[in-house]
């Protein structure tokens, strides 16, 4: 299996590479913005090429095509896993948050998208898991620009699905909750008893990925349990917001609005 990962120097795109390193006859093109950490996986994994992108270049897309092309000639499976948060009330971080949430969560996925799925259909049957997450379903305060780019994956990878399937190319999603990676702070949600069931680790979500790629699975939550959010956000809208904008939302919030979580 050719498979490409992106975001793959650290969390849940590292934990996705050594993950699909365990399958037979792995080779997998791992990308990221830094170098060294990458270049270190793949010599530790062995079967892996390292590209060191920028995935909001103009010419980053074209340029791991290239790569991908000349040393591969196809791909079985891509793993849009990139992506950052930048935590900021609308009213404090404006049009300028919203549109960089969307160069990186939404708009490089799908120019990367671009520029592999002659490759990815060359492979058929194969597969496109794109990684959203349960802020694709569900919006708390602080994080609406991410959201929104979440949201705009989730919505675009049902559409690419559709239109996808009579090539041989079943696109699914993964929606990861609260997961420990470097970029988020979970140490206090961790902590409590009454939160820590809501903390994954990157390997349960490469899991999901690997049932949403080569498993074939439409969608999936990590932990599974959130998928009751995303469907009382559909029944019982008011009584989401309720929940989200009580006290125990706002610590939710609190607890996890500083810094910038970046995969």
């Amino acid at each position: 299996m050719i498979a490409l990962v992106t975001g793959a120097s650290s969390g849940i795109g590292e934990a996705t590479a050594r993950r699909l390193a365990r399958e037979p006859g792995s080779e997998l093109i791992l990308v990221a913005r830094r170098e060294e950490r990458l270049r270190a996986l793949a010599a530790e994994l062995g079967c892996a090429t390292a590209i060191a992108a920028d995935l909001t270049d103009d010419d980053a897309p074209a340029r791991i095509a290239a790569v991908v092309e000349a040393e591969h000639g196809g791909l079985d499976l891509l793993v849009n896993n990139a992506g950052a948060a930048w935590r900021s009330t609308f009213a404090e971080g404006g049009w300028d948050n919203v549109h960089r949430h969307m160069r990186l969560d939404f708009d490089a996925q799908v120019r990367l998208t671009e520029a592999l799925l002659p490759l990815v259909r060359r492979k058929a049957p194969s597969a496109i898991v794109n990684v959203s997450s349960t802020a694709g379903r569900v919006a708390r305060d602080a994080t609406g620009a991410y959201s929104a780019a979440k949201f705009a994956l989730a919505g675009w990878t049902d559409a690419l699905h559709l239109e996808e399937a009579a090539h041989g190319v079943h696109v699914g999603l993964v929606l990861p909750g609260f997961v420990a990676t470097e970029g988020f702070p979970q140490r206090e949600l961790v902590d409590r008893l009454l939160t820590r069931w809501i903390v994954s680790t990157p390997e349960t979500v490469a899991e999901a990925i690997v049932d949403a790629g080569p498993g074939g699975r439409a969608e999936r939550y990590v932990p599974r349990p959130y998928w009751i959010a995303a469907a009382l956000r559909v029944c019982a809208p008011r009584l989401v917001r309720r929940v989200l904008g009580g006290s125990a939302g706002k610590r939710l919030a609190t607890q996890t609005r500083s810094g910038e979580a970046r995969r």
